[in-house]
């Protein structure tokens, strides 16, 4: 997810001889032992990074731990990130210039809804016209909005669109009636419902869009045999964390809440909008392709094809690390 800060903006050995059935066993053990700590990246603040954390926190205990950040750290002079944390939007952005931008994995899909105001004289996507509405621009939010709209058979010169920051503003804007609704992740959208009681009307992007909160790398990472198996490793652990997470999130939210600035209840209550699945979305060539035409008009430049597109997805890392 591309947010920044609030208020402003984690050796395999081997014997020459096992014994049948005892290969795997080691495998496994040697594979927690990591070689070179890998440089973690992310939207510190998010509830989607809520399995990065605790996978980090399980395989690197003595650090380094989760750096804020994004895509953007992959690429550039520094390259300062081996992995990183952000929406497919992201990914599609600066892949433009940087196209060894690599989606290995999908961690979470979140579960995006616009919350407006009732007494705004809102009862459905079409009462949208003529009203003002807070997002971020330039994201996974931004896009879902537009595909909104469109299903309401609106466009963005329909309506207002408010590029807002810090996102802890919306809450306190759509109560005071200076916003009419928000189109943004969680905890925010939760906190703009709950402000706003019976006055709240939502209208979910079921079956419209869904985010797909990745974890990316870069294709000079992957193939670097040394950081690939870091890499493969890291993924392992993810997937147990997640797991684990799933069957009881509460470790998982304690982390989050604090992180983030947040208090567990927000937290807790924004869960439910989260799909958390550590897997790899089927349909991300689609969300792809549809979204760069999006992204293309806004940037006023040509969309890229779908083959141009479809490099920038690498699932043999996530393969790899399921058969582990």
């Amino acid at each position: 997810m591309e947010i920044e800060r609030r208020g402003v903006v984690a050796g395999l050995l081997a014997m020459p001889i096992l014994l049948p059935g005892c290969a795997a066993a080691v495998t496994d053990r040697a594979s927690l032992a990591p070689a070179q700590p890998l440089a973690v990246y992310g939207a510190t603040m998010t509830v989607e990074i809520a399995s990065v954390f605790l996978a980090v926190k399980d395989r690197y205990p003595n650090g380094p731990a989760v750096q804020l950040g994004g895509v953007a750290n992959l690429i550039g002079t520094e390259r300062i990130a081996d992995v990183a944390t952000n929406a497919e939007t992201q990914a599609l952005r600066h892949s433009v210039k940087r196209p060894d931008i690599r989606i290995i994995m999908t961690l979470v899909e979140g579960i995006y809804r616009i919350v407006a105001r009732r007494s705004s004289g809102i009862a459905s996507l079409a009462d949208l016209r003529g009203k003002r509405i807070a997002t971020l621009r330039a994201t996974s939010a931004d896009f879902f909005l537009a595909k909104m709209l469109e299903k309401g058979g609106l466009t963005e010169a329909d309506v207002t669109v408010i590029n807002m920051l810090p996102l802890e503003n919306m809450a306190p804007s759509i109560q005071k009636g200076e916003i009419d609704a928000v189109a943004i992740w969680e905890p925010f959208s939760e906190n703009a419902l709950r402000g706003l009681g019976s006055d709240a009307i939502e209208f979910s992007g079921d079956g419209v869009y869904r985010e797909l909160f990745n974890l990316n790398t870069t294709a000079g990472a992957l193939a670097d045999p040394v950081k690939r198996r870091e890499i493969v490793a890291f993924m392992r652990t993810i997937i147990a964390a997640n797991e684990r997470m799933n069957r009881d999130p509460s470790e998982a939210q304690a982390i989050v809440a604090e992180s983030g600035g947040y208090t567990l209840d927000e937290v807790v209550h924004s869960w439910k909008h989260h799909a958390f699945t550590a897997g790899f979305a089927d349909n991300m060539l689609d969300v792809l392709e549809d979204q760069e035409k999006w992204l293309a008009d806004q940037e006023k430049r040509q969309p890229r094809t779908r083959a141009q597109l479809e490099p920038l997805i690498d699932r043999s890392v996530y393969e790899e690390a399921r058969r582990g």
